[in-house]
């Protein structure tokens, strides 16, 4: 085993990281709480990672994203995210798919060779797919609700959907899961009431309404450094424990449910 992941082998036991190391995890969304997650993955020494978006690195994204940096600029983050986690980890295997995640294309994602599946995409109904399409195929999912707005780390905790509050994001999750007959779903979220943006912020910012990867909203969310990085470290930390074998006792470990 490399010393490169001594340290982790400590707390995870040779077997632990061993599993890590032959695990396959996909991170859908690339931004603000995805790359987190793949900065710890990577870290941790998952053995395969398979990154999914389509936005470009854009000037919006250096308050908040670890692979934002000026030198990037203007690239596509899966191609950026793929070299980060190379120089971190070179045995890592990293597969990267420039597309975004949405029901049109679904079909292009295999679901049961994934040991693992990251929801960290922005669209409802990119999230309502990738859940259901893990559920059929048996693939555990935890899914990232609304960091925008929240200026508490604190506030964030991992919970059934269903046990979550206000959040506006997970109330409307919790809404249509309901109705396709999802019992649970693991998710992070905030307990923070979301603050509202200043609006002189708009006003002096004329492309304020996309964020610059090309994904235009209607309102452009507030975010800052530290409440996506916490949600995808906290993200990852559950990642690892369950595929180390290090779960609570009596959990599943082959389970998409939470």
């Amino acid at each position: 085993m490399s010393d490169q992941f001594l340290r982790t082998e400590l707390l995870l036991g040779r077997e632990g990281v061993e599993r890590l190391h032959a695990s396959h995890v996909a991170v859908f969304g690339i931004g603000g709480v995805g790359s987190y997650v793949v900065e710890a993955l990577s870290r941790s020494g998952i053995g395969t990672l398979d990154l999914i978006d389509n936005d470009r690195v854009s000037l919006s994204n250096l308050n908040r994203q670890i692979i934002a940096t000026h030198s990037a600029l203007g690239r596509y983050k899966v191609e950026v995210a793929r070299e980060r986690v190379l120089d971190i980890n070179p045995e890592a295997q990293v597969n990267i798919f420039r597309c975004f995640y949405l029901p049109e294309t679904a079909e292009q994602f295999d679901f049961t060779q994934y040991d693992y599946v990251v929801d960290a995409i922005d669209t409802v109904t990119g999230k309502l797919q990738l859940v259901m399409q893990a559920e059929a195929a048996g693939t555990r999912i935890i899914s990232s609700m609304g960091t925008g707005n929240k200026l508490r780390a604190s506030a964030l905790e991992i919970a059934d959907i269903y046990d979550t509050s206000v959040c506006p994001l997970a109330r409307v999750m919790r809404r249509e899961l309901k109705k396709r007959g999802v019992r649970r779903l693991k998710v992070v979220y905030s307990r923070e009431e979301p603050l509202r943006p200043r609006a002189e912020a708009y006003s002096e910012n004329s492309n304020c309404a996309d964020d610059g990867g090309g994904t235009a909203r209607r309102a452009v969310p507030g975010s800052t450094a530290f409440v996506p990085a916490a949600a995808g470290l906290l993200i990852a930390g559950e990642v690892v424990r369950e595929l180390s074998g290090i779960g609570a006792a009596g959990e599943r470990k082959n389970e998409f449910l939470l």
